[in-house]
């Protein structure tokens, strides 16, 4: 863990990552970045298994979600093993533990899901029955919804694990996050980008997350200058706009935010993982309030019916639990 100089800021910083390739990248470009920004400091990277990545062969959803890439970079923080972990912020839950906080929100890469295929150049050339992989009920919901010809099958693994399965014939297509794709110098696999019309974001997609101990403020201070204004401003609403819908892995829930100006424009859905409901809108309003945007576009989904999609999603759960 970081050592202090007398009343200065941390000799040696250790970043907690998973040990996936993209994770990896992600955790050697914050390293990066800080070696640049204080030369005089030694970044290590602590890299590690987690339950999400034990458990590739189960669907998040029925795993515990999320959150279980996340639950033992914690621990390494709690148990001083660590100074900061870094996080995609799509997969953070949208309650930290506490005595934890998000001390910097990065740029955000590319939001867009990406489209690849060996058969075909989009969603819409796909004939019936092509088996199409993806591992979010987000996107499954919006496929079912627009392309209810398709067969929408479960995609888990690490970002190159789920193109070889695409080259091995298993499936016709697969969509996954295009700044993954990007980062790890596969862009040139992406048939397509689908724009958030076509597919919209997760809450969160393609932005960092550096997370703390709340009570590190030596950390906080160094962090401070990694934290992108505009990405910060976007991703607190995205996730205001989640809470309030009790948004988790369990949700088929998109939320998209962007930033003009002193103006942001939130969009968001919520839907039945069949596809058969959904419920979408969208807000605009001051960007110096993005969490009470997030909250009002959660209320207008409410007003449409996203309440009783959220229930009969509980009802589900509930009853799988019982069996």
């Amino acid at each position: 863990m970081s050592t202090p100089a007398s009343n200065g800021p941390p000799l040696r910083m250790v970043i907690a990552s998973r040990e996936s390739a993209l994770a990896l990248w992600q955790a050697r470009h914050v390293q990066s970045r800080l070696t640049a920004l204080y030369p005089g400091i030694e970044v290590s990277i602590l890299g590690m298994t987690t339950q999400g990545d034990r458990m590739l062969g189960a669907s998040l959803a029925k795993v515990g979600g999320k959150g279980l890439f996340v639950k033992e970079l914690e621990d390494a923080l709690a148990q001083g093993r660590a100074d900061l972990a870094v996080h995609s912020m799509k997969d953070v839950p949208m309650h930290l533990p506490a005595g934890f906080e998000l001390a910097a929100v990065m740029e955000r890469a590319d939001p867009r899901d990406a489209f690849i295929s060996n058969r075909c150049r989009g969603l819409a050339e796909l004939p019936p029955g092509s088996r199409v992989g993806t591992s979010s009920l987000r996107r499954e919901s919006q496929l079912r919804a627009r392309y209810p010809h398709l067969r929408v099958e479960p995609l888990r693994g690490n970002v190159p694990t789920r193109v070889t399965k695409l080259d091995d014939g298993r499936y016709d297509a697969i969509i996954v996050a295009a700044a993954g794709l990007k980062r790890l110098g596969l862009e040139e696999r992406i048939t397509a980008l689908l724009t958030p019309e076509e597919s919209l974001p997760a809450v969160g997609q393609g932005a960092l997350g550096l997370e703390c101990r709340a009570e590190r403020a030596d950390v906080h201070e160094l962090l401070a200058p990694l934290n992108h204004p505009a990405t910060a401003l976007c991703v607190t609403a995205e996730r205001a706009f989640s809470r309030a819908l009790a948004g988790s892995c369990n949700v088929p829930l998109g939320g998209f935010a962007e930033v003009s100006g002193e103006h942001l424009r939130l969009r968001g859905f919520v839907g039945a993982p069949d596809g058969s409901r959904l419920v979408s809108g969208e807000i605009d309003g001051p960007a110096n309030d993005p969490a009470a945007l997030g909250h009002a576009l959660a209320d207008k989904l409410k007003a449409q019916g996203a309440d009783e999609i959220l229930a009969a999603l509980e009802d589900h759960e509930t009853a799988d639990k019982r069996r």
